[in-house]
């Protein structure tokens, strides 16, 4: 793992796993998500489906940078996910190509409603999209190289049991690939030490993490070296001052 950027030192809260969470506060939550504990923090409301212009982020180069990093190739099987407009899932059908296959997937059935008219009209073959949940993405099982969540992770209302569902998607070799603001959850990013320590309750190991300024924030990259955990055995983490 990359040694963590100097200038980041003071923004990073420290983390504690909190106590058990009360099951019988769990009626506001999707049936599916109330074996998993809460996150311990703030959740981001979905505010927008872009987080700037695609010409913008074409001038810094922002994708074709991030893909790079992720070792993005043609014939890979892509996951983008929280895939809002199709910034991402467009480029990633061109560079994975016709051997390979980008899903897309959000939560909003207007937003998957609006990709699929994109996808359409500029004729992605490769490209696939579904409506998934707060606590499920829907993803087939051991089926991608890469899955990608871009300024999305904060807006995760259940990241527990999204995590835990998405896990055994990847391919054994597949890679986690999350990228976001260096903030709090409630100013739209995710510190990256309260990432590490959700993805690592679920079983994911951090092997790269470096800041990205071009993408507004850092880039982190994950493996998954364990098991998905019993629902009942995971303790949130939690951000302590």
């Amino acid at each position: 793992m990359k040694p963590w950027p100097a200038a980041w030192a003071g923004c990073l809260a420290l983390l504690a796993g909190c106590g058990p969470f009360a099951s019988d506060k769990n009626s506001d939550r999707p049936a599916a998500a109330r074996a998993f504990p809460r996150a311990d923090r703030p959740v981001a409301p979905i505010i927008s489906t872009r987080w700037s212009s695609e010409e913008a982020r074409d001038r810094v180069n922002e994708a074709e940078d991030i893909m790079d990093r992720a070792g993005i190739r043609a014939g890979m099987t892509v996951a983008d996910i929280g895939a809002g407009e199709g910034y991402y899932t467009v480029r990633l059908a061109k560079r994975v190509g016709a051997g390979g296959r980008v899903l897309a997937e959000d939560i909003m059935p207007e937003v998957i409603e609006a990709l699929s008219r994109r996808i359409t009209r500029e004729d992605w073959r490769n490209v696939s999209v579904r409506l998934g949940k707060p606590e499920d993405p829907k993803l087939p099982a051991n089926s991608f190289d890469r899955i990608l969540m871009v300024h999305m992770y904060h807006e995760i209302a259940e990241p527990y049991a999204f995590l835990w569902n998405l896990s055994p998607a990847l391919k054994p070799d597949g890679e986690l690939i999350v990228v976001d603001a260096a903030r709090p959850t409630d100013q739209h990013g995710t510190p990256p030490r309260l990432l590490a320590c959700e993805l690592s309750a679920m079983g994911f190991r951090l092997e790269e993490l470096v800041p990205k300024a071009t993408a507004g924030g850092y880039f982190a990259r994950f493996k998954r070296i364990a098991a998905r955990p019993r629902p009942s055995s995971i303790v949130p983490c939690a951000l302590r001052s």
